[in-house]
């Protein structure tokens, strides 16, 4: 049988991974819009997570096998279709992740100075569609809209010293943007409370622990929690009890006192305020501040709804981040989408009312979860793949081409594929670049320049 997976992500590669492993004829073709692979691997993990990138070296094993193919720079939906790719293989599974970000619905939302947390991680991870971004960091305060981890990972980019940086893969660019950076203070504000937050501990943690900037969180915030938490899932009551601790924890005064006058740079949580408007300059050519809704909580636990309370507060920052979550879109009119939730209807992975064809990781079940949550995910996906083949729900008597009847529909329209000894040629420049920087690798931001090393 011949499969083929949209999208090179965790998702992509570990659907790959589980059916090559589990069924001893499969051939597998990977196909990427871009011309490297690795998705969020490569374009959402924090610079400074390197652990979390080591999935690239299982990745990489799973596309030099023999039975398994990457072709980059090759856009689905307007490249080849996906009917296209039903001719041609006996199973198509869609893994192409959230490419778009949701957005807050606000006035103001399209001021200088106001951008998305997708675009803002994609400027500092070399993401080349975000190389062109160039944030103003020329204010104090940044204010990020958003209580996950994301939105810490964006907290923690902007107040890091730049010693800790450059030993990290982060871009060159905006490397020296921080470098230039006047921001000292990055507000993370959430409509909910304590008990909702979505960043995990670890995150937490790393971020109370980020030196030379210091954590603010209101006492107030956390009154009677430890109570309301005792019964609470452990991860859920260890985070709440460690931003209890941090909140009670008076600032070390004496060290302050050590470092002389500077004061040094602080981030903090604000809880039970929803975003009304983008406050324009005098002037209506940027952003000044943002004006908050506060809210109360109805219901509890992860179901508590945010109402307003008809009281609103402003909120000065010349720097605005929405982390309120990606967004996946429709890929080819072939394909039903359920655009209410932003997913490919289905059930365990199959689509809905389209035999042959599949779909795992965000565009199957939303923009949520960590790698792992994905590789189970994703593994969902390869067993109902795997189930179809040998309970003959797919044919697989039909002789299907797979890559040569693409490589002619390509061809016809100008499309140079890119394989994975291409991409190893990028990644060798990548990191020799690097080292001569005293860095892991140095990412080429410009395609143009990608193909150029690979000489297509």
């Amino acid at each position: 049988p011949r499969v083929c997976v949209v999208g090179s992500g965790p998702a992509g590669f570990y659907t790959a991974q589980h059916i090559l492993k589990h069924h001893g004829g499969a051939l597998v073709d990977i196909y990427e819009k871009l011309p490297v692979p690795f998705g969020l691997v490569r374009f959402g993990v924090a610079p400074d997570h390197p652990e979390v990138k080591n999935v690239t070296n299982t990745f990489t094993q799973t596309a030099r096998s023999e039975r398994c193919a990457y072709y980059g720079n090759v856009t689905v939906g307007r490249d080849v279709t996906v009917p296209e790719l039903q001719q041609a293989y006996h199973a198509v599974v869609l893994s192409y992740g959230a490419e778009d970000n949701r957005v807050l619905g606000i006035p103001g939302e399209n001021l200088p100075g106001v951008y998305t947390a997708r675009a803002f991680v994609g400027w500092y991870n070399g993401l080349p569609e975000n190389r062109d971004l160039k944030p103003d960091l020329s204010c104090e305060t940044a204010l990020i809209l958003g209580h996950g981890n994301v939105a810490l990972d964006i907290a923690r980019i902007l107040l890091s010293p730049l010693q800790l940086l450059r030993k990290t893969d982060i871009t060159d660019s905006s490397l020296a943007a921080l470098a230039c950076s006047k921001v000292k203070r990055v507000w993370l504000v959430g409509r909910r409370g304590p008990l909702q937050v979505a960043f995990t501990i670890k995150e937490l943690r790393e971020m109370i622990n980020l030196p030379g900037a210091r954590p603010v969180l209101d006492p107030a915030d956390f009154t009677g929690l430890e109570s309301a938490v005792k019964d609470a899932p452990r991860p859920r009551k260890r985070l709440t009890e460690l931003m209890i601790k941090t909140a009670l924890e008076k600032p070390v005064e004496v060290q302050a006192a050590a470092a002389g006058a500077a004061a040094p740079r602080e981030w903090g949580l604000k809880f039970q305020r929803s975003p009304q408007e983008v406050l324009p300059s005098a002037d209506g050519r940027r952003a000044r501040g943002v004006r908050l809704a506060l809210t109360r909580l109805e219901g509890s636990g992860d179901s508590a709804k945010a109402i307003p309370t008809g009281a609103v507060e402003e909120l000065e920052c010349g720097l605005v981040l929405s982390s309120i979550g990606y967004r996946s879109l429709p890929l080819d009119p072939a394909v039903p989408f359920d655009s209410q939730r932003g997913v490919i209807p289905n059930s365990s992975g199959r689509v809905q009312g389209v035999p042959g064809l599949y779909c795992s990781g965000w565009v199957k079940r939303g923009p949520t979860g960590v790698i792992i949550t994905t590789m189970n995910d994703s593994f969902d996906t390869a067993q109902s793949v795997l189930e179809d083949l040998q309970g003959g729900v797919l044919d697989i008597s039909p002789c299907r081409e797979g890559f040569r009847l693409v490589e002619s529909i390509l061809r016809s329209r100008g499309v140079r594929p890119v394989s994975f000894s291409d991409w190893e040629k990028i990644d060798a420049a990548e990191v020799a670049r690097g080292k001569a920087a005293g860095k892991p690798r140095e990412k080429i931001v410009d395609p143009e320049e990608m193909l150029q090393i690979i000489g297509h």
